[in-house]
C-alpha cells in the first residue's frame, strides 16, 4: 500500500511539473533554453572529437608530433581512432616514416606499447608488416635528408629493427591475409632498393678506388725519389737534416698508408655479398672508413707536395710558398665540400643514437 502511495505521489509530482512547464511560459522557456544548451554542448563535443580525429591524422601524415601529442592529451580517445584502412595513428606514422609521431609510443607504458603494435589493419598487417612495406618512390624522394639508395635502405632497416624490438616475439611471425610474415614482406618489397643500393655503393667505391690508387702510386714514387736527390758518398738524402724534409717524409708516408687503407676498404665494398643486413652497419662502416682515409690521403699528399716545392725552390724563391699553399688547399676544400655532407650523414646515421627514442617525460595519456 505504501509502495503504491509513493508511486502515486511521485507520478502526481511529475505530472504537476510537466503541467507547470507547459502552462507557465517562463518555466517552459528556461527548460527549452537549457535543453538547447545541453544539445549544443553535446554536438560541440562530438564535433571537436571529429575535428580532432581528422586533425590528428593530418598531423601524423605531416610528422608534427607536438600537435598529435596535444590533441591526444585533450581527447584521449583519438589514440584509438582508425582510418579507412583500419590503421591507428602509429600505423600511419610508420607507413609515412614519421619518426616524430612514432616516438610518442615511448610515452606509453610497455603493455600499451605492445597492444598498439599488435593491432591489425584491414589487410591483416601488424605494425611490423607496415614497417616492412617499402615507401613509394615519391615518398622516398621526399626524404631529402637520406641521400643515395644505400642510405635509404639503411633507414628502412632501422625502422624495421626498431619496431621489431618493441613488439612481442610471436608477432614478428604473424602472417597477414596474403600469408606473408613481416620479414617476407620486407624482403619482397625492398628487392629493387637492395639492387639500387648495391649499384650506388659500387659506383661510389669504383670512383674512389681510382683516386686512392693514383695517390698510392704518387706517394710511393715520391718516397723512393727523394726531393733534392741522394748524396752519392753517404747514400743519404741531401736534405736529411732539413726540418721541411722531415715534414715531407711524414706526410708522404701518411698519404701512402691512408690511401692504401682507403683502397682496401673500397675493394672490400666492391667484393661484398650485399645482403639486406649488410646495409645496416657493414657497408656504411666500410664506406665511412674509406672516405675518411681518402680525405686524409689527399690532405697528406698536398702537404707533402708543398714541402717538396719548399725544399726545391723555397730558399731562393720564398715567394713561391704562398701560391703553393693556396693552390694545394683547393683539392682539400673541394673534397670536403662535395663529400663531407654525405660522410657526416652516414656517421650520424650509423653511430649516433638515431631518430628513435623518448623525447619527453610526459605520459601520453
Amino acid at each position: 500500500m505504501g509502495y503504491h502511495l509513493t508511486s502515486f505521489r511521485s507520478g502526481t509530482r511529475l505530472n504537476f511539473f510537466q503541467r507547470l512547464i507547459y502552462s507557465v511560459p517562463p518555466v517552459r522557456f528556461v527548460r527549452e533554453t537549457k535543453l538547447i544548451h545541453c544539445q549544443a554542448l553535446e554536438f560541440f563535443r562530438h564535433l571537436c572529437k571529429e575535428v580532432a580525429e581528422s586533425a590528428a591524422l593530418n598531423a601524423v601524415s605531416l610528422g608534427t608530433g607536438e600537435i598529435v601529442e596535444e590533441i591526444v592529451h585533450a581527447f584521449p580517445s583519438v589514440i584509438d581512432y582508425k582510418n579507412e584502412k583500419d590503421q591507428n595513428i602509429f600505423h600511419v606514422a610508420i607507413e609515412n616514416r614519421q619518426a616524430n609521431v612514432f616516438n610518442l609510443i615511448y610515452q606509453l607504458d610497455a603493455e600499451n606499447q605492445k597492444e598498439f603494435l599488435a593491432e591489425l589493419d584491414m589487410s591483416g598487417n601488424n605494425m611490423l608488416h607496415t614497417a616492412g612495406n617499402l615507401l613509394s618512390q615519391q615518398q622516398l624522394s621526399l626524404q631529402a635528408s637520406v641521400a643515395g639508395a644505400a642510405l635509404q635502405m639503411q633507414r628502412e632497416l632501422q625502422w624495421f629493427k626498431e619496431v621489431e624490438k618493441l613488439i612481442r616475439p610471436q608477432v614478428k611471425y604473424y602472417r597477414n591475409k596474403e600469408d606473408k610474415t613481416p620479414q617476407d614482406l620486407f624482403t619482397e618489397t625492398h628487392k629493387d632498393l637492395v639492387e639500387n643500393g648495391e649499384k650506388w655503393m659500387k659506383d661510389t667505391a669504383s670512383s674512389c678506388t681510382i683516386v686512392a690508387a693514383l695517390i698510392v702510386t704518387v706517394a710511393f714514387a715520391a718516397a723512393i725519389t727523394m726531393p733534392g736527390g741522394i748524396n752519392s758518398d753517404s747514400g743519404l738524402p741531401i736534405f736529411l737534416e732539413d726540418q721541411v724534409f722531415v715534414l715531407f717524409a711524414m706526410f708522404d708516408a701518411l698519404a701512402l698508408f691512408s690511401s692504401t687503407t682507403s683502397l682496401l676498404m673500397f675493394l672490400s665494398i666492391l667484393t661484398s655479398r650485399y645482403g639486406e643486413q649488410d646495409f645496416l652497419y657493414s657497408l656504411p662502416r666500410k664506406l665511412i672508413i674509406g672516405l675518411v682515409t681518402l680525405f686524409l690521403s689527399i690532405m697528406s699528399m698536398m702537404i707533402a707536395f708543398g714541402a717538396t716545392l719548399k725544399i726545391l725552390f723555397g730558399y731562393k724563391k720564398p715567394w713561391i710558398v704562398i701560391p703553393v699553399v693556396v693552390l694545394s688547399s683547393l683539392p682539400i676544400t673541394l673534397f670536403a665540400w662535395l663529400q663531407f655532407p654525405l660522410l657526416l650523414h652516414m656517421i650520424r646515421s650509423t653511430y649516433f643514437p638515431g631518430i628513435f627514442g623518448k623525447r619527453s617525460n610526459r605520459n601520453l595519456f
